[in-house]
């Protein structure tokens, strides 16, 4: 299904600007997720990310630039590899990480010696990017850990709008039309290392390259949601293959699921408890990515005891709604979650 962008508000886009000049916060959309944007040569407009979020001080933020002549200014000693990724991808979802440049604050950085470049490709983000004359920093804008936001209002839900919340601004931009975050890849090394993979793969970054991408080692640099508890909602989740489903539910002691499965699957229960709540699967893997966040908070809502996810097919283009589910998995434990099963 298509998502439709509203057209560029450019009296909001004004009124943004002026937030961030002045070193407040602004949420924005982005074709990913929506951002918690800062003016990035602000260190105390960044530290403020941190603190409505949460976030530790030492996780990095992306830099969100214009274009790829960012790449000279904000980095140093950038590899051909940069300029063809930027060539190939931006603006779009992919960040590249690089070697900072002496402009580029430890705040921002998270005390490395890397900093994670994109150009974001939404409309509205570029048109503030456009506007402000220079980059933000900009993670999600949600509470550290949580599922990652797609519309303004689950930023309004998430962190709320001065004076009562933390954020000065919410630009609303309509749903973000991929919906998971970045891929990340590293460009630091001798070989590029692929840190994140969002809806742009391993395969077409080795298309554009001409060489294999490695997977990251224990040297790479720490990224946005790269830890192994993230995206999660609140209520444990449970990430189910379809053939286990029937085991898993007479050896389940929930009294109530909230689930998210293919039609087959709800339309054929194959047990007790019957979904309290349930929402159907997308059958692409784009669809999937783009409502996954908005599923997943949708679950959190219906008060079931547990969230349950049938398992999505495997493959490539699956991998990053994966790697989003069992972060999700590990980040919704909690001490007794782990009991549920004998």
């Amino acid at each position: 299904m298509k998502v439709h962008t509203p057209a560029v508000d450019h009296d909001a886009i004004a009124r943004a600007v002026k937030v961030l000049e002045r070193g407040g916060l602004v949420a924005l959309p982005t074709e990913t997720v929506y951002g918690l944007a800062a003016d990035a040569t602000n260190e105390a407009a960044v530290r403020s990310i941190f603190a409505a979020k949460g976030r530790p001080a030492d996780h990095p933020v992306i830099v969100h630039v214009a274009d790829a002549r960012a790449i000279d200014e904000w980095s140093r000693n950038a590899p051909p590899a940069a300029y063809a990724l930027a060539q190939a991808f931006w603006p779009g979802p992919l960040t590249l990480v690089l070697q900072r440049s002496g402009r580029v604050s430890d705040v921002v950085t998270g005390g490395q010696d890397t900093v994670g470049l994109r150009a974001p490709g939404h409309p509205w983000a570029q048109a503030v990017l456009q506007a402000l004359g220079r980059p933000v920093a900009a993670p999600s804008a949600n509470r550290f850990g949580r599922v990652s936001p797609t519309t303004a209002d689950h930023v309004r839900a998430d962190l709320g709008v001065k004076p009562g919340g933390a954020v000065d601004l919410i630009l609303d931009g309509g749903p973000c039309p991929v919906g998971i975050e970045s891929t990340i890849v590293d460009l630091t090394g001798d070989q590029p290392r692929l840190l994140r993979q969002g809806s742009i793969s391993r395969s077409d970054l080795e298309r554009v390259l001409g060489r294999a991408v490695a997977a990251p080692d224990a040297a790479a640099p720490r990224v946005s949601g790269s830890l192994e508890r993230h995206y999660a909602p609140r209520t444990p989740l449970e990430l189910v293959a379809q053939e286990a489903l029937a085991d898993w539910l007479q050896r389940s002691r929930a009294k109530s699921l909230a689930v998210l499965a293919p039609p087959a699957v709800l339309a054929a229960w194959p047990g007790k408890p019957s979904p309290h709540f349930a929402l159907t699967a997308a059958g692409s893997e784009k669809e999937y990515a783009r409502t996954l966040y908005a599923n997943l908070r949708a679950l959190d809502a219906a008060g079931a005891d547990r969230i349950v996810v049938v398992a999505p097919p495997l493959g490539e283009r699956w991998l990053p709604i994966h790697d989003r589910l069992l972060r999700a998995r590990a980040g919704s434990r909690t001490d007794d979650s782990t009991t549920e099963l004998d």
